[in-house]
């Protein structure tokens, strides 16, 4: 077994020699490496894909609950449009068709461009997380807010986003680990992320049981650390009386 992993992932991808500790000198690079490196993107495609969601999703789920028509219709229109159509189709929109449009799209990285269509296309759904947890609070809330002298960004800011996320942490988590499975998507732009590093080194190798065996494993590991990682913050940030049904 141990030289059967060495016979894989300690060899040099150039002279195909097995390296000593698995680990290629300055100038070379062993499969080993190879597999870091793309989880690496990995996971920089998911997080950065993250925060942009995280960013514009509260946003729009804010919103679409405020008392302004043309706003609430643009966080409608925002999350309808993304939400409904597929994330590979956007990919490809914001690779091969907006920077027509847009010409400084042509000067950004592929990692980056798939990271802000991951990025949006993830910000329609959490924006449905938002309103859902915004409408879920008693509308005394925002009245109290209000009758306290707040504006109302100020009673979103202070009275109800903060409850409303500690509300929907379980369903933001699905959505970050959800986020991670998706970077997948990301090797059609050829970024080379575990999926894109699974393709070529099978092939290179002839060997991709072993490949995609590893692969998925540093998926789940990424996934489960993501659940792992919202457990002690949902059990950190829990409103004491909102764990009821319908939080009321």
């Amino acid at each position: 077994m141990t030289f059967e992993w060495q016979e894989l992932w300690c060899k040099d991808t150039v002279e195909g020699t097995v390296v000593q500790g698995c680990f290629g000198e300055p100038g070379t690079q062993t499969y080993l490496d190879w597999l870091l490196s793309a989880w690496g993107w990995t996971l920089a495609v998911s997080a950065i894909g993250l925060v942009i969601a995280l960013v514009l999703g509260s946003l729009m789920g804010v919103l679409r609950t405020g008392p302004g028509r043309k706003l609430a219709f643009l966080g409608e229109a925002w999350t309808e449009l993304f939400r409904n159509i597929p994330l590979i189709v956007q990919l490809f929109l914001w690779f091969f068709v907006i920077p027509e449009f847009i010409p400084v799209l042509k000067s950004l990285p592929s990692f980056l461009i798939a990271a802000l269509g991951l990025g949006f296309f993830t910000s329609a759904r959490i924006s449905e997380q938002v309103r859902a947890g915004i409408q879920s609070l008693p509308r005394g809330q925002r009245a109290a807010g209000l009758a306290l002298g707040l504006t109302l960004p100020q009673t979103y800011r202070f009275v109800l986003l903060p409850v409303a996320f500690r509300i929907i942490v379980p369903p933001l988590t699905s959505e970050a680990m959800s986020i991670v499975k998706n970077s997948s998507v990301a090797f059609a732009l050829s970024v080379l992320e575990l999926t894109q590093f699974a393709r070529q080194v099978g092939e290179e190798t002839s060997r991709p049981t072993e490949v995609y065996a590893m692969v998925t494993l540093l998926y789940f590991v990424s996934a489960f650390a993501v659940y792992l990682l919202a457990a002690l913050i949902e059990r950190w940030v829990r409103v004491p009386g909102l764990a009821g049904a319908g939080h009321k």
